[in-house]
């Protein structure tokens, strides 16, 4: 009966502060699962609760090397954990809260800028005539959203957009066409940029990692995608970590100029 009565006197905050562990607990989970680091954060837990375990049965020697194994074990889950670390920190950083917020954008005052000057006609022109050459490409359009924690991952560039350009860029055998491009009014940012991979979400096999990446990245970020196949030549339009479906060439242009308003 003690039990419940604590639980009767449990405060507001109390169970706000139940809520928020169990949603941080969850939120690393769904981060390091899938990847080799999920071994070794179950590895730590056994290891804890093996520490815990002699302590409790006074084994003094296994108790002082697992307690000394515990102690260093913060810096030990710093250097391990670093690239799962530094994801996590631009996944918060980047958090995409546009679904959340959409009706601010109705002040202008809370606009960096009054409009996108992208030619997205020139784009969706580049993305029809690589399609049907099967040219595989990976556009980004950056929104409110600052992308230049990915673009340090490329090659930085300041190049008009059009539609020459785009396809030259994601050319066979051009030394740029690997990765993805970011295109922010206009003007192309950067190339062969390294995108985050989404490997939660069950999307068909015909599809590979240039369409995880856009999930991954319209995911984390306000921006919006295009990725065009090499293997089927098939025009994918992403936003919010969603396929965006679209009847054709000239729908999706429209879809695009929407979007970035």
């Amino acid at each position: 009966m003690d039990i419940f009565d604590d639980i009767l006197n449990l405060r507001f905050i109390d169970y706000l502060d139940v809520v928020l562990v169990a949603l941080l607990l969850y939120y690393l989970y769904k981060l390091v699962k899938g990847t080799v680091a999920i071994n070794i954060f179950l590895g730590i837990i056994i290891i804890y609760g093996a520490w815990k375990l002699t302590e409790f049965l006074d084994m003094e020697l296994l108790s002082g090397i697992f307690g000394g194994f515990m102690k260093v074990g913060l810096i030990a889950l710093i250097v391990v954990f670093q690239p799962e670390i530094r994801k996590f920190l631009l996944m918060v950083g980047s958090t995409n809260f546009g679904k959340r917020i959409k009706f601010l954008q109705r002040f202008k005052f809370l606009k960096t800028d009054a409009t996108n000057t992208t030619d997205v006609d020139a784009i969706v022109s580049a993305c029809n005539k690589m399609s049907m050459s099967k040219t595989g490409a990976l556009i980004v359009f950056e929104r409110n959203n600052n992308l230049d924690f990915l673009t340090s991952s490329g090659d930085e560039m300041n190049i008009k957009v059009t539609q020459p350009i785009i396809e030259s860029i994601f050319f066979k055998n051009s030394p740029l066409h690997d990765g993805a491009i970011i295109v922010s009014n206009n003007i192309v940012k950067a190339t062969r940029v390294i995108l985050p991979v989404n490997n939660e979400k069950k999307i068909p096999q015909r599809f590979g990692l240039r369409h995880r990446a856009a999930i991954g990245v319209t995911e984390k970020t306000d921006a919006l995608a295009l990725a065009v196949s090499e293997e089927t030549g098939h025009v994918s339009y992403f936003k919010d970590g969603e396929f965006v479906a679209f009847e054709d060439t000239n729908q999706l242009a429209l879809m695009i100029k929407k979007d970035l308003v």
